[in-house]
């Protein structure tokens, strides 16, 4: 896997970790489950714990934690699957998540202008495609928006006030 972070390629100092596996030392990404299950355990380590939540699971169920959270992994199991947009959206601008909030699965080239305008500022990348395009040095960029976010300044077009321009 290629982490992917302001623009070039650096390593992962976190470790993934399942529901019913041994923690390793350092820093570690958990399942919304485990963590739950396990939050006062996982505080008392005193090494960075973040959290990965699937496109069906609930981030209210993580309002009073998001604060204190270093990472936020927001799962793309699928390409047709883009819940984690809504997630990304709702962690930055309802909950105010100021920590690192990185995609992971399949993420393809033509959708990483829409993650980083979404609040991704990591993506944790396996298409091979992707990979390659980043290391060629082609930069995902979008000059046109369909959907506002809460950083938009611009004012609306009239005719479609749904579309904005960069």
């Amino acid at each position: 896997m290629a982490l992917w972070k302001n623009g070039q390629f650096e390593a992962n100092s976190y470790t993934s970790v399942g529901d019913g596996d041994v923690l390793p030392e350092g820093a570690v990404i958990v399942s919304l489950k485990r963590f739950l299950a396990e939050k006062d355990m996982l505080a008392s380590r005193n090494t960075p714990v973040g959290v990965v939540l699937q496109p069906a699971d609930k981030i209210e169920l993580l309002a009073d934690d998001l604060p204190n959270l270093p990472l936020l992994a927001l799962a793309f199991p699928k390409f047709g699957d883009g819940r984690a947009f809504s997630l990304a959206r709702i962690a930055r601008e309802r909950y105010g998540f100021k920590g690192e909030l990185r995609a992971i699965g399949d993420i393809l080239f033509d959708r990483i202008a829409y993650m980083i305008r979404c609040g991704f500022d990591v993506l944790d990348i396996t298409n091979a495609p992707t990979v390659a395009a980043l290391e060629a040095g082609k930069v995902p960029i979008s000059h046109e928006h369909y959907q506002p976010t809460g950083t938009d300044k611009t004012k609306s077009d009239a005719l479609k006030p749904w579309r904005r321009r960069a």
